[in-house]
């Protein structure tokens, strides 16, 4: 099966994370070729257009685990979000359905109707409020992650593209409870794995034994989002911090504390290895959800017709791209067992992410925490959506007013491209740290 050549893969990439790999038919070079001269080039164009670069997030909410001492008083650390002016009408406004042609077309018809009925009037307040909680908890049943309420006047537009995702310095025992917390209690992390708390003491270890292939995927999984983080923040360290000038760039230094095999005890070409599994996962999500974004009803909807034509047509593009992907991981191979205990497995995956995403909100830089909350959730949009097969097979409701089985919301759409737009990333700045350690033999 597809699943055990991308098992394989991920097991078997050398420490340099390059060349052919053994026992299936992929490698490093095709993905690399492929990210970083097709697709990441387009990615990153739609990423900048509007409706991709505002995104709704509640930064505010506190910490359902433990008492965060501080919120970073760094400067690196401060997200200025928008103001209402800054974010288009058709974005921010509440009276438009921005996923709708047809429902924008019948809205005042709707508002007419909806005074005409006798519904809503006719039920008390107590069967209204169960309706309601009936309806939230069907949309969270299916969710690997926490949304945040858009509606809540804690939330605020964020523009991405003025907020970069970066070195800001925030470190030290605060940062490492976040993750140790993500890893001990959370991505049943193999027991032969060591995270200790105080970085650079590291034990090396063959990592999954005694672990069902559902669970060491999942592990993979949150250990590549990791080291595409790190990653990040290597690429764009604060180089130069003086009073004329503040440069970002490159801290190859950085990199190989974080990944070089011998300063890691042979963990961090894991990592590398695990970010490459970590592409593959949400490349497929990103395949699987093309019939969602081909309706004709769907509009990237900012307001402004030709605009949001010309990006649904690259959006379009890209997810067909990823579809034509010739090695694409194949999920049904997961939850193939016993049907009871495939279920409550797959539940157990789903609770666990749903806990990571809730941890995103004890993070105390505010830099950090908008883009752990993005990532997270734009992963857990992705297995919703690997997870979801037959509903979106079924997008096409039987009648006019059945509401489609499948469902994105704006939030989950952003973060699932911006974090897929991470790990392209990611992967193209590998490219450019090969070529700066080339130059320093």
């Amino acid at each position: 099966m597809l699943w055990w050549c991308f098992y394989l893969c991920a097991l078997c990439f050398p420490s340099k994370v390059t060349g052919d790999l053994e026992d299936c038919a992929c490698d490093v070079e095709t993905i690399d070729g492929f990210n970083n001269d097709q697709l990441f080039p387009k990615l990153q164009t739609l990423l900048e257009s509007d409706y991709f670069r505002f995104y709704k997030v509640n930064l505010n909410k506190p910490c359902p685990f433990w008492k965060v001492q501080s919120h970073c008083g760094l400067k690196l650390c401060a997200v200025q979000p928008c103001s209402p002016n800054e974010v288009p009408e058709g974005i921010r406004s509440p009276s438009h359905n921005k996923y709708s042609a047809e429902a924008n077309d019948n809205q005042d018809t709707c508002e007419q109707e909806k005074h005409l009925g006798a519904v809503d009037v006719s039920l008390s307040n107590e069967t209204r409020e169960a309706l309601l909680s009936w309806s939230k908890h069907d949309d969270e049943a299916e969710r690997f992650c926490v949304v945040d309420d858009e509606e809540s006047p804690d939330s605020q537009y964020v523009d991405l593209l003025l907020n970069p995702e970066r070195y800001t310095g925030y470190k030290g025992p605060e940062a490492w409870q976040i993750w140790n917390s993500i890893y001990e209690e959370n991505c049943f992390k193999p027991s032969t794995i060591q995270r200790p708390l105080i970085p650079g003491l590291f034990q090396s270890s063959s990592g999954n034994e005694g672990q069902c292939v559902e669970k060491r995927a999942f592990y993979r999984l949150i250990s590549g989002l990791h080291a595409s983080i790190n990653i990040h923040l290597s690429a764009r360290y604060l180089l130069d911090d003086s009073w004329f000038q503040r440069k970002w760039g490159h801290n190859v230094t950085e990199f190989r504390q974080r990944f070089d095999s011998e300063l890691t005890a042979g963990e961090g070409p894991k990592r590398l290895r695990n970010l490459y599994f970590l592409y593959l996962i949400e490349l497929r999500a990103l395949a699987k959800v093309l019939p969602f974004f081909q309706q004709p009803s769907f509009r990237l909807y900012t307001g402004r017709p030709a605009e949001d034509q010309k990006h649904k047509e690259l959006l379009l593009d890209i997810l067909q791209q990823a579809r034509n992907f010739p090695l694409h991981f194949d999920e049904t191979s997961l939850f193939t067992g016993d049907e009871i205990e495939g279920a409550k497995l797959k539940e157990d995956i789903r609770l666990a992410f749903l806990n990571i995403s809730r941890i995103m909100d004890c993070v105390g830089c505010f830099k950090c925490r908008l883009w752990g909350k993005l990532q997270t959730q734009g992963l857990g949009t992705a297995l919703k959506i690997l997870f979801s097969e037959r509903q979106i097979e079924a997008l096409k409701p039987k009648s006019s007013g059945e509401r489609p089985s499948f469902q994105l919301s704006r939030q989950e759409i952003v973060s699932l491209l911006n974090a897929f737009g991470r790990i392209s990333t990611s992967i193209r700045e590998l490219k450019n740290f090969r070529a700066l350690l080339a130059e320093e033999r």
